[in-house]
């Protein structure tokens, strides 16, 4: 990654790491940024970020690309089908390979373009928040903020 931009959010420090053709990763995790500057990648996704956090923003437009095998690509694709507002749970979103539950769990975990590519929106089969590399507190604010932003469902998500 040659590019960096790190923006302010409501849940927190957001890093966005981009090379000239592509956003590589959207993280929490803090990252030493000494060195890299923003490029028109960055700035993008941070202002669509940050329309994102303000209810403007359901759908990212942008060039992503994240390393991975070809099974986590096919995950990582499935993830951006999942609409803005909605949650899936595991044994849903893994019904087209049912016997992969475990290997589609581990491939939502290892995505590193957080918010963007939505694996937040996966949620266990009984409906109750699990695993988020960004925090549960995180998954269950941008669910909460989503169902706001599309006034669907219940305003507050019990868990």
């Amino acid at each position: 990654m040659n590019y960096a931009s790190v923006i302010a959010s409501p849940i927190g420090k957001i890093t966005i790491l981009a090379d000239d053709e592509f956003v590589h990763a959207v993280t929490f995790a803090e990252i030493d940024t000494t060195g890299l500057t923003e490029n028109p990648l960055t700035l993008k996704l941070g202002q669509q970020l940050g329309d994102y956090f303000n209810g403007k923003l359901q759908q990212f437009n942008l060039p992503i690309k994240q390393n991975g095998t070809e099974f986590q690509q096919e995950v990582w694709q499935n993830l951006l089908t999942i609409p803005f507002g909605e949650t899936i749970s595991y044994a849903k979103f893994s019904a087209h390979h049912p016997l992969a539950i475990r290997a589609i769990a581990a491939a939502n975990g290892k995505n590193n373009i957080a918010i963007v590519v939505p694996c937040h929106r996966v949620i266990g089969s009984n409906g109750k928040l699990v695993g988020y590399a960004g925090g549960l507190w995180r998954k269950q604010w941008l669910l909460q903020h989503e169902r706001e932003v599309v006034q669907k469902g219940q305003t507050e998500l019990k868990f």
